[in-house]
């Protein structure tokens, strides 16, 4: 056996276990006859490196993989990444303009071999960072979105839902980024408040010399596409005003005056501009009153033809000057601040343009309705719960789902069309493609070459959302026996943010295609913020390196600093010293470990009664404690599952445990209570491993003394015994007992060495002897004895209506003695004022971390239990 370093060194310790597990392929998974338990990752982009929020979900994953690992599970958490088309198009672009190259002077096959590149060198990185967190994966399952099986599948998906009726191509109104000039969804837009202004423009009413109406537009560049002006039909102000015409500033186009009952009378001057091009609701009203519509710009943002003189001018810029020539022509009434939402891509976070637009779009209400009611009747659990109404809300209000962007990265949209025609086939292939061509055409004689494939790719989430099947090839080949092993999967961890772009899809993919779920459980986490509650990003520079984190502080410190202030579905407030808490953790389970493998052993020794008591007691509270585990994950309760385990170790084992069998200063230990402590140490080396899987591998090395081939990963996770809870609560009594003598040592510096007696008397509750031993031993009493009255010039103190007194040698000074009391008492009731006032703040108890909440709980309990000792004492002195 090696020798123990004084100090744990996190950094050479993990990069060697991890090696040795992935040498050993202790991750690796094949069907066999034990229950499966497969978890999928949400692929990261492979634009990306790991942050924050893949930090906290990752771990959560592997927490709960090693854990069924140990439950004897077949286990097979499958890796991968998303290959992200805008962001990473954007990536490539970037890339080729400092090589000096444009896209567009590119060919799409040279294009994407630029982009297959990139994907090689960067594609990777994340996945590596995850191994450095201690993900224990099957590397060897590792997909990607755009590998041919995957490809494939999102293909014959397609295909099929064509063919069903579900897809359909059309011209609707779409959110146009035009940065990306691709469509995005409307789960990819993020609004946002902005200061703007509110502009109020005269239109002259035709016919009527000196008449107008005025608008309230916050966008004065789209008047140039305006095709109407609309009032409320209710609205008295207008009533004369009803088929009439104004002209349109700028352009001097005559437009009609409509009513629609969509105006809101109480916004602006209660009379809306209509342009049809650039507004989805009036784009609505410009169908209902069949107006013309006018698009003026073009697919970069900037105006097009349609514009008169403004053409080629960005749209911001065409803002201003549009402002400008109206004041100067006289049509500008007045403009004033005003605060609106704006939508964002999400991608390139570029200002949304509304925008007509032919695209390939889903039909999903009547696809959506089984995933709607498999997680209404928990068939899909979602946890937390709340996020049910969410989710119901989304799926009964759910729109057509626009499929196509605008873009080469990505799976291309598998439709051909037929010579000069806007008609099309779709098919799975090239040869499919021409035969269906050749029969629609009755053209024998059709080649491939007069057939023109659409340009368009499909959306990344059309790809992502058969990711739990894809990635066992469930779609091309249903019959494999990894897909018939490992589908449906079991648990999903995810952020809440893509309950809809990404989890609801999967779902509705799941019944589609499979007929069943995807996945039983969805665990959603929330966002990780910074302790000031701010969203983490590289613009405010308050996200910290992951990478750099654990090497400060230990992949198993970072861990567990995540988890501790993780509430399910709730946003985590991240402060760095809770890694170091993580860190602080490792070293105490190092320390207790070099402890117990430092006693010596005495076979002939008679074991103490002190740690008869111990074990009894431990293993009643360990017991008690893997029920509250099983608990605490079977209710996805994965902060408070760890916080369980975490006060078992450091609280009752180290502090408790350990100091009550632990023997006299260079004496031997008996042989029956080190191998009841080793066997515990080691249980809760397993019960620690899904949290902090490296230390727990390294010690159990040494403690056990087992080979490097062997592995605490393959160990079984302890099962529940008898629990004695009255043995519990009474040993939480017997704490109270010892802490207050120790307390009464150190107030009247009484050495530990100097041996004391302890008396008692009864009252409501009766003292248990059965912890004497224990309590003589850590309290280092000479004798605990029953007397029936108060003692008069003692120490007293109350625990749970039992007095206690400790006489004191040599004489008191009473009234100096209750001047003291008195002092503390006055700060102890201070200091729980203060934190009641904590407590009681509903925003301090609503955003703090768990675990700074409990320590706030415990200080309460703490001054609590102080001012009743300091209370019962001033009655002894006085009485």
């Amino acid at each position: 056996m090696m020798e123990i370093p004084t100090k744990y060194d996190p950094l050479t310790t993990e990069d060697r276990w991890y090696a040795v597990w992935m040498q050993n392929k202790q991750f690796k998974s094949t069907p066999d006859k034990r229950e499966s338990y497969t978890i999928v990752i949400p692929p990261p982009n492979v634009t990306g490196v790991l942050h924050m929020g893949h930090m906290l979900n990752n771990t959560i994953q592997d927490v709960l993989i090693r854990r069924a690992r140990m439950q004897g599970k077949n286990t097979c958490w499958v890796p991968g990444t998303d290959h992200a088309s805008i962001a990473t198009e954007a990536k490539v672009v970037t890339k080729l303009k400092g090589m000096g190259i444009n896209k567009a002077d590119l060919t799409r096959e040279e294009f994407l071999k630029h982009a297959w590149e990139w994907k090689e060198k960067h594609g990777g990185i994340i996945l590596e960072q995850l191994k450095k967190l201690g993900a224990s994966c099957d590397w060897d399952r590792t997909s990607f979105t755009m590998d041919p099986k995957l490809s494939e599948s999102v293909v014959t998906v397609f295909v099929d839902l064509y063919k069903k009726g579900s897809i359909y191509r059309g011209v609707r109104m779409v959110n146009w980024d035009p940065q990306a000039k691709t469509a995005v969804s409307d789960e990819e837009v993020i609004y946002r408040e902005v200061n703007s202004k509110l502009y109020y423009v005269n239109y002259h009413v035709v016919g009527e010399h000196g008449k107008f109406v005025t608008i309230a537009t916050t966008r004065p560049e789209t008047i140039l596409g305006d095709t109407a002006v609309c009032v409320n039909p209710d609205d008295p102000r207008y009533a004369h005003l009803e088929g009439k015409k104004v002209i349109v500033p700028l352009v001097n186009r005559e437009v009609p005056i409509i009513r629609d009952a969509y105006v809101d009378m109480e916004f602006g001057t209660g009379c809306l501009k209509i342009t049809p091009a650039h507004d989805i609701n009036d784009y609505e009203i410009g169908n209902r009153f069949n107006l013309q519509v006018i698009d003026i710009f073009n697919d970069n943002g900037t105006l097009n033809e349609n514009a008169g003189v403004f053409v080629g001018e960005d749209r911001f810029k065409a803002r201003d000057l549009i402002v400008e020539k109206l004041k100067q022509d006289g049509f500008l009434v007045k403009a004033e601040d005003y605060t609106n939402k704006v939508g964002y891509s999400e991608r390139t976070d570029a200002v949304i343009e509304p925008k007509l637009s032919m695209q390939w779009f889903l039909k999903m209400k009547e696809i959506s309705k089984p995933a709607l009611d498999s997680v209404m009747n928990d068939e899909v659990k979602l946890h937390p719960a709340k996020f049910k109404n969410v989710y119901r809300h989304w799926m009964e209000n759910v729109k057509d789902w626009c499929i196509s962007r605008q873009l080469w990265w990505g799976q291309r949209i598998p439709a051909w069309y037929l010579p000069a025609s806007n008609e099309f086939v779709v098919a799975a292939n090239e040869n499919e493609a021409l035969k269906l061509a050749q029969e629609k055409t009755g053209n024998a004689q059709l080649k491939l070459s007069d057939l023109r494939q659409d340009e368009d790719v499909v959306d990344t989430w059309f790809s992502s959302w058969l990711w739990p099947i894809t990635v066992f090839d469930g779609i091309n080949n249903p019959d494999n026996p990894d897909f018939k092993y490992y589908y449906p999967t079991c648990d999903l961890v995810s952020g809440h943010d893509i309950l809809f772009f990404w989890i609801a899809r999967m779902i509705i993919a799941g019944y589609e295609f499979q007929g069943k779920k995807p996945f039983s459980n969805v665990y959603l986490t929330g966002m990780v913020r910074d302790k000031q509650g701010r969203k983490m990003s590289k613009q405010l520079g308050n996200s910290p390196d992951p990478v750099e984190l654990m090497k400060l502080y230990g992949a198993d410190g970072v861990r567990v600093g995540m988890l501790l202030c993780s509430p399910a579905g709730g946003d985590l407030l991240f402060d760095e010293c809770l890694t170091e808490q993580g860190r602080n953790f490792s070293n105490k389970i190092w320390n207790a470990f070099r402890l117990v493998k430092g006693w010596q052993s005495d076979e002939k020794a008679s074991q103490p009664e002190s740690a008869k008591v111990a074990i009894v007691w431990f293993e009643s509270k360990l017991n008690h404690a893997i029920i509250e585990l099983e608990d605490g994950y079977d209710k996805f309760r994965i902060s408070e599952t760890l916080m369980i385990v975490y006060k078992l170790f450091w609280d009752d084992f180290s502090s408790s445990y350990l100091e009550a069998v632990k023997p006299a200063y260079q004496h031997p230990i008996d042989a029956k209570t080190l191998a009841a402590t080793v066997a515990y140490f080691e249980k809760l080396l397993q019960l620690l491993h899904p949290f902090t899987p490296f230390i727990t591998e390294e010690i159990w090395h040494y403690l056990i003394d087992k080979s490097e081939a062997e592995s605490i990963i393959n160990t079984s996770m302890p099962r529940a015994g008898k629990v004695n809870a009255v043995l519990i609560e009474e040993f939480e009594f017997v704490k109270e007992v010892i802490a207050a003598i120790r307390t009464i040592r150190a107030e009247k510096n009484i050495p530990m060495k100097e041996a004391m007696d302890l008396l008692y008397r009864n009252s409501k509750k009766s003292y248990d002897s059965y912890f004497n031993p224990l309590v003589m031993k850590l309290a280092n009493l000479s004798t605990i004895i029953q007397v029936s009255d108060s003692v008069s010039g003692a120490i007293t103190f109350i625990v749970n209506t039992v007095e206690f007194s400790v006489p004191i040698s040599g004489a008191i000074n009473i009234e100096e003695e209750i001047l003291k009391i008195n002092e503390e008492l006055r700060y102890a009731q201070g200091f729980l004022m203060s934190v009641m006032k904590k407590l009681s703040n509903e925003s301090f108890v609503s955003n703090a971390p768990p675990t700074v909440i409990e320590k706030e709980q415990q200080k309460k309990a703490d001054a609590e239990s102080k001012i009743k000792t300091l209370e019962a004492q001033l009655i002894a002195l006085k009485g």
